[in-house]
């Protein structure tokens, strides 16, 4: 039942602060060191790799000399200020080493919860990765308020990895796995190396944060198991604290494996055919219809009318020559935008709209057709 992590193409690792810094020293680089091995294999096979680290907050504190425990948002956000900076520099070493390009990309939680925001950061993910950069991604912690945060970087992990279309997730932690009780309050607990399905017994084995630099716990875990593997990612929870401790669970290390029954592309199709609001509809010629059942994007030459009023982001309507439902998708452009580009060329965007947009109108990524993943 357990996947072979050597076949999955495209990888999410989450790093804890606990992991990464230690309070006194500072970043733990023998350990970064090994990690970053682990990552260029990967990468040299051709996986594509994003890391969600967090140690901003940790690494800033020290620089601003303040003290152990609890800090007030100001002085958390000012600490990150400051660690952002170091916790780039750390990653560009330790990636640049074996001539890979890290970049640094910052999210909100409405950047993967606002559709036109999620578009863009995952744009900007799909770029990078195209250009065989690994995109080292961390909650925007200067600006966000208590209010508007994540509050632990496994679920920002989990929206990363569906974000992305990731095929897995890997949580590394300070302890090997889900275990059927708190192992540090019971020694009798056993390490569960498959969960099928998360069930209200499995949310029952969580416990609290254990860390002093952790603001998760495994509740957090398995909140993220739960936003990974509805997103079609499979999720494994791994001991972080040895060295190489990516290439340990390839080699079959104990860690736990949250399985999913779909898969990311299918996943994201059930979710744009069934799960959003339409907010409008465009019409399309024979030869756009013909375009996007051989897995073509639509381009806006192919649109023929556009109705309602609707953004960039919104779920939309395709309709064929005849007037019957070809699928829908979300749409690049907000109406004003599309009806202005309609039966357009894709060079002739810029010289309409005043500046250089996306090609398509939907991305053969965004949109599903009638009896793909399920009828829309």
């Amino acid at each position: 039942m357990i996947p072979e992590l050597s076949s999955f193409r495209r990888v999410v690792v989450k790093v804890g602060s606990s992991l990464l810094v230690d309070p006194v020293k500072g970043v733990k680089a023998e350990w970064l060191s090994a990690l970053g091995d682990d990552l260029a294999a990967m990468h040299k096979r051709g996986v594509d790799v994003l890391v969600v680290s967090s140690g901003a907050i940790a690494l800033g504190r020290s620089v601003l000399g303040y003290p152990r425990g609890g800090l007030t948002l100001d002085r958390s956000q000012a600490a990150a200020a400051v660690g952002q900076i170091a916790l780039a520099r750390v990653w560009s070493e330790a990636l640049g080493r074996h001539g890979i390009t890290a970049g640094q990309v910052l999210i909100t939680p409405q950047d993967t919860e606002e559709r036109r925001r999620y578009l863009n950061a995952r744009a900007t993910l799909e770029e990078l990765l195209a250009q065989r950069a690994v995109p080292v991604i961390n909650e925007n912690d200067t600006v966000a308020t208590i209010e508007i945060r994540y509050g632990d970087n496994d679920r920002l992990a989990a929206r990363v990895a569906t974000m992305a279309g990731a095929d897995v997730l890997i949580l590394l932690s300070d302890i090997d796995g889900l275990y059927t009780a708190p192992p540090q309050r019971n020694p009798s607990a056993t390490l569960i190396p498959v969960v099928p399905r998360i069930s209200a017994e499995i949310e029952a084995m969580a416990g609290g944060a254990a860390s002093e630099f952790s603001r998760g716990g495994m509740t957090t875990k398995i909140e993220a198991a739960k936003i990974a593997v509805s997103g079609g990612s499979a999720m494994i929870i791994a001991n972080g604290k040895r060295l190489n401790p990516v290439k340990a669970v390839a080699e079959g290390a104990n860690c736990t494996w949250f399985l999913t029954n779909s898969d990311p592309v299918r996943a994201r199709k059930r979710w744009i055919g069934g799960s959003l609001e339409v907010a409008g509809a465009i019409a399309v010629d024979d030869g756009a219809a013909k375009a996007l059942k051989a897995g073509k994007s639509l381009l806006p030459a192919g649109v023929r009318q556009v109705d309602g009023h609707f953004e960039r982001g919104d779920a939309i309507l395709i309709r064929g020559p005849d007037g019957g439902e070809v699928g829908r998708g979300l749409a690049g452009y907000d109406a004003a935008e599309a009806r202005a580009i309609m039966g357009s060329n894709s060079r002739d965007i810029e010289r309409i709209l005043g500046y250089s947009g996306r090609s398509a109108m939907i991305h053969r990524d965004d949109l599903v057709l009638i009896g793909e993943a399920g009828e829309p």
